[in-house]
């Protein structure tokens, strides 16, 4: 019989036995090309018609991907990159489709989708298991409109809270930020790709820890703290939830730019760390090689470096790459051979995701139905992610039939619940800065300006939250629980409104039985004032000088106040604050953030929220984090005849990592452990949990090592597992962590990643300066030297009602 042969068209085929067909089909401008992305207003209007152009953009050289493809409207989504892959499918030669990407940090940043609190309050929650339901929906939603591939999740482990990125991260703790990483990447890649959707963990790498906290900046670490604090999510997830892409930092690492450094993408990413998947640029990577880190002087030349780093994808249109990566080919400067690996990864993730059977959105999209989706699970994540870090007795408030004041500028700002890489937030950015500068412009309108007032309804960002999310501001959720509330704003987030403003306040606090001060920050994108974001950055991060005068004169009046903190990274506080009879710390928590506080406030809900990051005294304490080094910071001994490490003020935290309040009391009781376990075998550490006081209740109960090798330095002290229990009054659980030698492992002296014989201190506590019960156990035996996958990364809690 004649056989046929084989093609990359048969669906039965391996994905990586179908891209390595199709690639020898390509010429070599259409696999550059694949390497590239196009704004999807070159190929369609706003309506879903040809753009100008657009032949000539496929003709030869069709681009693998779609950036930034957003609109109010989500069936219009739908529509519009259904449009873009009918050109791709029908009108190239080869049909192969575009890899259409979006953001999708706290939700699809697409308008009708739910929004989820930002990353750091998802942390706060302690609660991964949702995390993964919320990536899960994410996962579905984001293919019915024809998303391959998401921009998120954030594993920056975020030491420094002067970076304006912190609220992005899963906070200042690796094992935390591995926890979620993975929970995020299952989710929202499922259990195959060919229902799922790539998830992309950026920022690779150390990108969180920039020279003075300016975005962008420089990372300087040696090769342990690079991979064994920074690399410790990143290597989690590729092995635990097989991650398929990668966003490089923009930063230096040891001089040389992420996206050209074969040292970061390829010697410890891949052939150490075992990634498999393929690398995105950040947006403009290698144009700010050449234009602001000066390490190439053409384009050219950094899509020589940048090819032979292993940067497989350049984001979000091309520089380096495309043209001119074909004339460095051409010209003999670079083997076509290293142009191809980067193009099989693309191709194989193409084919694993199915595009190529099933390149178009679900056709009819219910917007209403989607409007719904997520809405309990965002409300959940809002009132977990509360921390009540300070109770002198206040709390819960008795508000029924009582006067509450709500004063401070998040008193009346539902909108900024909304952070940066949340839909509403990128909206109003887009309206701001493109928008808004297009209309101070002289001459035609261009396409992108075009498309961008098409998308958009005409709704402002307070009513566009109101309308679209049903965000209600902090006045009014806890008008629901009070007899009266009377409100004012006193000041903005960092500018006076004038004395009447505040002698308005001042008056309201002397009218009210108790006092809730909304204060905080707020995170935007370039846009409005704020005190957060990406590219907002702050050397004092000290609460804003105008807040303080705000509480200071409330304070006054004598009245009983709370003190209410929305914010995305630590402040430090002053003493007005720190006076308050109690204090919470939310996030930028979503639709739902103002009523999950007034929850809390009122008493509807117990809080369970802990702190991801510590809370420093002072702006001259960072860094403040958890896990400094024995004899490091804080971790020091105090000098002879001393009382504090510095002269004017404690050095420890004013509120430590993993530090929450509840309305009830926990204890923990009954510890045992395992005495002794060699290099390759597990201990188990127990204790009894027990609700002693009169409410029901969640504790997190959290486990902290100390592992005590030789050479080398290790951290006072790691976060090695948690578990969230919920329990009634009088109710007790047992809680067991399985932590495996390979859990322990570090980079050594021989720089060989080793777990090796040591004595292991441990606590577990509700925080992690809180000592509840302490032991320790030994590891015996040989050193055992562990390859990436032989690594443990999660510790196991097991939980039994006593």
């Amino acid at each position: 019989m004649p056989t046929h042969p084989e093609t990359y068209r048969d669906a039965h085929l391996p994905p990586g036995a179908r891209a390595d067909l199709l690639l020898r089909e390509m010429t070599l401008e259409e696999k550059c090309a694949q390497l590239t992305a196009v704004w999807p207003w070159k190929l369609i209007d706003a309506e879903g018609a040809e753009a100008d152009g657009a032949q000539e953009v496929l003709k030869d050289a069709p681009p693998g991907h779609i950036p930034a493809l957003s609109a109010d409207d989500p069936a219009r989504v739908a529509r519009l990159i259904g449009a873009i892959q009918r050109q791709f499918m029908t009108r190239t030669r080869l049909g192969v489709p575009a890899l259409v990407h979006q953001e999708a940090l706290n939700g699809p940043m697409v308008g009708g989708h739910m929004v989820y609190p930002t990353a750091i309050g998802l942390a706060a929650t302690f609660s991964p298991e949702l995390v993964r339901d919320m990536a899960d929906l994410t996962r579905r939603q984001m293919r019915r409109l024809g998303y391959g591939q998401a921009l998120s999740p954030v594993m920056d482990v975020a030491l420094d809270p002067r970076w304006g990125r912190v609220h992005e991260t899963y906070g200042e703790d690796p094992y935390l930020c591995a926890a979620f990483s993975v929970a995020y990447t299952r989710g929202l890649q499922g259990e195959s790709l060919a229902d799922g959707v790539v998830a992309t963990a950026k920022h690779f790498l150390g990108y969180s820890l920039a020279s003075g906290g300016i975005n962008l900046s420089a990372y300087e670490g040696g090769d342990r703290r690079t991979r064994d604090l920074f690399g410790y999510p990143f290597e989690a997830a590729i092995h635990l939830a097989g991650l398929k892409s990668v966003m490089n930092s923009y930063a230096d690492v040891d001089g040389v730019p992420v996206g050209v450094s074969r040292e970061v993408l390829t010697d410890l990413l891949r052939d150490t760390l075992g990634f498999d998947g393929f690398v995105a640029s950040d947006y403009d990577t290698l144009k700010q090689v050449v234009t602001r880190q000066r390490a190439a002087a053409t384009p050219g030349e950094t899509a020589r470096l940048a090819i032979t780093a292993g940067l497989d994808v350049e984001l979000p249109t091309p520089f380096a790459y495309g043209e001119a990566l074909v004339d460095e080919v051409r010209s003999g400067r670079l083997d076509e051979a290293a142009v191809d690996v980067c193009v099989l990864r693309v191709l194989r993730a193409k084919f694993e995701l199915g595009l190529f059977e099933n390149p178009y959105p679900q056709e009819h999209i219910d917007v209403a139905a989607i409007a719904g989706e997520g809405r309990e699970l965002s409300a959940e994540l809002a009132r977990r992610s509360v921390v009540l870090v300070k109770n002198d007795g206040i709390l819960p408030l008795a508000a029924q039939g009582r006067t509450v004041g709500v004063i401070g500028p998040h008193a009346d700002a539902a909108w900024l619940q909304f952070s940066t890489y949340a839909y509403p937030s990128w909206r109003d950015a887009v309206k701001a800065v493109d928008l808004g500068e297009a209309m101070t412009m002289v001459g035609a309108e261009t396409p992108q300006t075009a498309w961008n007032k098409s998308i958009f309804t005409d709704a402002d960002s307070h009513t566009f939250a109101r309308e679209q999310y049903g965000a209600r501001p902090l006045h009014e959720a806890i008008g629901e629980f009070a007899g009266t509330v009377l409100t004012e704003r006193g000041c903005t987030l960092t500018r006076s409104c004038g004395q009447d403003a505040m002698d308005r306040a001042v008056d309201i606090a002397r009218r009210s039985d108790v006092v809730v001060l909304a204060l905080g920050g707020a995170s935007l994108w370039f846009n409005g004032e704020r005190t957060e974001g990406e590219g907002s950055d702050t050397a004092d991060i000290t609460l804003p000088r105008e807040q303080t005068r705000l509480v200071e004169a409330v304070a006054a009046t004598g009245t009983p106040y709370v003190v209410v903190l929305f914010q995305g990274r630590a402040y430090a506080l002053p003493e007005a604050v720190r006076d308050a009879a109690a204090i919470v710390v939310a996030p930028y928590g979503g639709p739902f953030g103002p009523k999950a506080v007034a929850e809390v406030l009122c008493g509807a809900v117990n809080p369970s929220g802990k702190l991801p990051y510590s809370i420093p005294r002072h702006s001259g304490q960072i860094p403040v984090y958890h896990h400094q080094k024995t004899g490091t910071g804080f971790r020091n001994p105090l000098p002879p005849s001393t009382t504090e490490l510095y002269l004017d003020m404690p050095a420890t935290p004013l509120y430590s990592f993993g530090h929450g309040l509840s309305y009830t009391d926990f204890t923990l009781d009954d510890l045992s452990s395992t005495a002794e376990i060699d290099t390759e075998g597990v201990a188990r550490i127990s204790t009894t949990l027990t609700n002693t006081g009169s409410t029901e209740g969640a504790a997190v109960v959290q486990l902290y090592l100390r592992v005590n090798t030789s050479g080398v330095t290790r951290p006072a002290q790691q976060l090695a597992g948690f578990s969230r229990v919920q329990l009634t009054p009088g109710e007790s659980s047992r809680v067991t962590f399985e932590v495996a030698a390979a859990q322990l492992g570090y980079t050594n002296l021989a720089r060989n990643f080793a777990v090796e014989p040591a004595g292991v201190d441990f606590f577990l506590g509700f925080d992690s300066d809180d000592r509840r019960v302490e032991g320790s156990f030994e590891v015996t035996g040989k050193a055992r030297v562990l390859a990436s996958a032989e690594r443990s990364f999660l510790s196991k809690a097991l939980v039994e009602r006593v």
